[in-house]
């Protein structure tokens, strides 16, 4: 069997040669602060189980990779990104902000049905007036498993809208 990272797994056919089986699950981009790596994790772990295929740059970045093009890269490729608001989030310049802007350039470029950007917050902060405008937010506090069973509900039923519409 041999593995090529999120897009699959070659298999050995049963007489010969090998059988290409895709990488269906969503890939869900989770863009966070230092400060909120725990939450983060704790995200990815809780996305991970419900099926989808989280992308954190803990987890996925390489010893020496481009980091910036790789992250651009991510949410470009990415069904949804998830940016994870906080105290600590809304009050910083920095990475997190970019994501957030290259997500939203990405976003302009999906049908107006479709979700791609689920805000989430992890605490009691207020989500920047551009976001919290135009998209809904979900609440990852005071309970942790509504908002995440919430956040994959999401998914679940995005994807399954996405697939239905697709032409045979």
């Amino acid at each position: 069997m041999v593995d090529i990272d999120d897009l699959g797994v070659f298999i050995p056919g049963a007489h010969h040669g090998f059988r290409f089986v895709p990488e269906t699950r969503p890939r869900v981009f989770i863009a966070y602060v230092h400060e909120d790596l725990e939450a983060a994790n704790r995200l990815y772990a809780g996305l991970l189980e419900g099926g989808a295929r989280p992308w954190i740059d803990k987890k996925k970045l390489l010893p020496g990779q481009n980091w910036p093009r790789a992250i651009e890269t991510a949410i470009g490729t990415s069904d949804f990104f998830i940016p994870c608001f906080s105290t600590n989030a809304v009050s910083r310049r920095g990475v997190f902000n970019a994501e957030l802007r290259y997500a939203l350039e990405c976003a302009n470029r999906i049908p107006l049905d479709q979700i791609f950007i689920i805000p989430t917050r992890l605490d009691e902060c207020v989500v920047p007036q551009q976001i919290r405008s135009r998209i809904h937010c979900v609440d990852l506090f005071p309970d942790w498993h509504v908002g995440l069973s919430t956040i994959l509900k999401t998914i679940h039923q995005q994807v399954s809208k996405r697939e239905y519409k697709r032409p045979a």
